[in-house]
């Protein structure tokens, strides 16, 4: 009798069984359980449906269509204009609430802290507090870096006040130690930037002129500048000293150890500078640096390190990278020849960048074709390409948009992939994440722009809707993540969701920008005819003959040669509308990246 009654056990268990695997599929979607979707973490909520009458394309969008692969079903498809114009109009709203509660509760002081609603300066109490110390500098730093993004958006009114304001009440002549870096990026950069846009003869933005404007920013940001040489004096390699106070130098007690990206990534503001003055002088301590560091790289891989010695030219910091130390050092081999032409700048970046494919790229060849992992860019060590730590950082981010300038458009498509994937997992990207052990190493989120700036290239690239989508996904996690009660906020922790009552400058300098430019199609930065770069800081700068010619090539350091500069002509830069090459028609709504390949990045990033 007991064989009979396992009989019968394993008969009612086949049949559960068969019971329950008919019922999976159901159960699959209330529960994510499907083994080949991903599964969405928390995800803010949705923005209204397509526009009565949406059909075709624009119907799928909204997952009309029956079957198909989910990635086709979510990004595919012609982006609804009524829903474009509506996360324009969103972006800018971002951005006026951001702007609009420093004024109201942090001005004239550097920052605002958006959860009391108050205003933030320097750390006079623990000259030891980097983390402040190195960016504030009290001189009104969050106004200054948003001047130019109120030109972008068209806001005139709002550019003259804020623009007067800095006239009438900045001063550099404060006993502040800064970090020479972040001084040139976000406050001699946007005096640059909004310089060049209230003199601009072509006004593209619409009436940003100044009325009796006598070059007053411009004398801003002479004053600064002179105020930083200091960090160039007295150093043995021609590699500045991290951190100048801006009244008396550098101090006594400054260390002699600086990052590549630190020290190498001041040439394009202080080349503009240098440029607009009839000056060399900044632009020849810049280039200096930039030399220096280059004549560092190691023999056996080409690579450089992220930590120098400014006096003995010892690597301390042995790790080769693209993201936090060393991120702008490359932009700026690019960037410096985008805008002033000179043909050592275009070498060395080439040289770098081989360097970087041939050691810090890991994954297949091929992007959207082959078999294996999605390529990745890893820290290695600059002597033997070994891999060092399996953690990547939220700066690296900016490298799909580097690689969209040179056209290396594919290769950027499945980094950015990669980037998207954590962001859609935690709704943020963490300061530091570990691809090995699929969690944030650091997890706090401080409002940065690398994701957004990297979508918004590839989308003027490639005209592709997904990065719209993209775009849409960032701006709702920012609203329903980040917003405070007067602005936004960092997160403090990208799992838990709680925040840090700090609104960084960039916030409005650069995430907002990118967001809002990535929406707004009829913007004259698109429109107009003229030819733009954006700074490291995501600050505004015309591209035109002016910036490449100077008088003085024969004091550079490493000489100079007229005939080895490109005429503006013949500039071809993809952030440029007119110049992107458009994809044809019918592969427009195609995914950037293969479905397959997509979930191969989910999967990776624990999404599924």
């Amino acid at each position: 009798m007991r064989w009979r009654s396992v009989v019968l056990g394993l008969l009612l268990l086949r049949l559960g069984l068969q019971a329950l695997l008919a019922l999976l599929p159901a159960l699959a979607r209330g529960l994510c359980l499907h083994p080949r979707l991903p599964c969405p973490g928390p995800r803010p909520p949705a923005l209204p449906g397509p526009p009565a009458g949406a059909a075709g394309r624009g119907a799928r969008l909204w997952g009309a269509a029956a079957g198909g692969d989910e990635y086709e079903r979510r990004y595919s498809g012609a982006f609804p204009p009524q829903l474009r114009a509506r996360l324009r109009d969103a972006a800018r709203g971002m951005f006026v609430f951001g702007y609009d509660s420093y004024m109201e509760h942090a001005f004239p002081r550097d920052e605002l802290d958006p959860l009391h609603c108050r205003g933030r300066g320097p750390d006079r109490r623990d000259p030891s507090n980097l983390n402040i110390n190195d960016v504030l500098g009290n001189y009104s730093l969050t106004l200054i870096d948003a001047l130019d993004t109120l030109a972008v958006m068209g806001n005139s009114s709002e550019f003259q006040k804020a623009v007067k304001l800095v006239i009438d009440t900045v001063s550099f002549d404060k006993d502040s130690t800064v970090q020479v870096f972040e001084a040139t990026i976000r406050v001699l950069g946007s005096l640059l930037s909004a310089h060049i846009i209230i003199t601009d003869t072509k006004q593209p933005f619409g009436d940003m002129t100044i009325k009796d404007y006598d070059n007053e920013l411009l004398h801003l940001a002479h004053d600064l500048a002179v105020r930083l040489l200091p960090a160039f004096e007295n150093t043995k390699t021609g590699i500045p000293y991290p951190r100048v106070n801006l009244k008396k130098g550098v101090p006594p007690d400054s260390h002699n150890e600086t990052c590549t990206a630190g020290a190498g990534s001041l040439l394009v503001e202080f080349g503009i500078l240098s440029r607009l003055l009839g000056d060399s002088t900044f632009e020849w301590v810049a280039r200096r640096a930039v030399k220096a560091l280059w004549s560092l790289r190691s023999n056996n891989t080409g690579l450089l390190g992220n930590v120098v010695n400014i006096q003995t030219g010892h690597w301390v910091g042995k790790q080769s990278g693209l993201g936090a130390g060393s991120d702008s050092f490359y932009e700026y081999l690019l960037k410096s020849y985008i805008l002033f032409g000179e043909k050592e700048d275009l070498e060395m970046f080439n040289a770098a960048y081989q360097n970087i494919q041939n050691h810090l790229r890991r994954g297949r060849e091929a992007c959207n074709e082959g078999e294996g992992d999605p390529p990745l860019y890893v820290n290695v060590n600059m002597y033997t390409g070994q891999l060092m730590n399996t953690w990547i950082d939220s700066l690296q981010a900016f490298f799909p948009g580097l690689q969209v300038l040179i056209g290396d458009v594919e290769d950027a498509i499945c980094l950015h992939a990669f980037y998207y994937a954590i962001w859609k997992r935690y709704g943020a990207l963490p300061e530091r994440y570990n691809w090995q052990l699929q969690a944030p190493d650091v997890p706090f989120y401080p409002l940065r722009p690398e994701l957004v700036e990297s979508t918004y290239l590839l989308y003027q690239a490639t005209k592709n809707p997904f990065y719209l989508h993209v775009g849409m996904d960032i701006l709702q996690s920012l609203e329903k993540y980040t917003k405070a009660k007067c602005g936004y906020a960092t997160l403090h922790h990208v799992v838990e969701k709680t925040k840090e009552d700090r609104m960084e400058s960039f916030f409005l300098s650069e995430t907002c920008k990118y967001l809002y430019l990535l929406f707004d199609e009829e913007n004259p930065v698109h429109k107009s005819g003229n030819k733009f770069m954006f700074t490291t800081e995501g600050h505004i700068v015309s591209v035109d003959e002016r910036f490449r010619s100077s008088l003085w090539e024969d004091i550079l350091p490493g000489g100079g040669d007229s005939g080895h500069k490109t005429k503006a002509p013949e500039l071809k830069a993809a952030n440029f509308s007119s110049n992107c090459n458009r994809v044809p028609d019918e592969r427009r709504y195609l995914l950037p990246l293969k479905s397959n390949y997509m979930r191969q990045i989910d999967r990776m990033v624990g999404l599924i």
